[in-house]
């Protein structure tokens, strides 16, 4: 697994979850905070083929929450799905907020997406909805506990 820029996540992002958009729009705003993480999952040829991206960010249903970080950009190659990728690439992401003080970890998960999530302890809240651009989602979250003393 490998951290680095946004940009790492974005032609997977593109091809997967938004291909009616162009690279350029893939950015989103945090991408650039310290303690955001941009993963991605390289085959031996170096080939980019799952991703994901965490930032500290209030879940939309309790903007007061100071422990929220939001999971985006959750995505794996379509001829390598049911391979253990995207568990991989989300074991690091629990890492990553789990050594940053832990918390609560959110998303807006795309429907077909949801058992994948409820396989890692998410739960849905609320009922599903439909994003125009990319379909229908639910929001889910989960606790991450903190391997940071204090």
């Amino acid at each position: 697994m490998e951290a680095g820029p946004a940009a790492i996540t974005f032609p997977l992002r593109q091809r997967v979850l938004r291909p009616h958009e162009s690279i350029y729009q893939l950015a989103l705003p945090g991408d650039e905070k310290p303690d955001a993480c941009h993963l991605a999952a390289r085959t031996a040829r170096g080939e980019v083929v799952g991703t994901a991206t965490v930032r500290r960010e209030p879940p939309h249903w309790d903007p007061n929450t100071m422990c929220g970080w939001r999971l985006r950009g959750m995505a794996t190659s379509d001829h390598l799905r049911g391979r253990g990728i995207g568990a991989r690439v989300l074991d690091a992401v629990l890492a990553h907020v789990a050594s940053h003080g832990g918390g609560l970890l959110w998303c807006n998960a795309r429907v077909p997406a949801r058992t994948f999530y409820e396989r890692a302890g998410f739960v849905t809240l609320g009922e599903p909805w439909i994003d125009p651009d990319i379909g229908p989602h639910a929001a889910m979250w989960r606790r991450v506990e903190s391997l940071v003393d204090g």
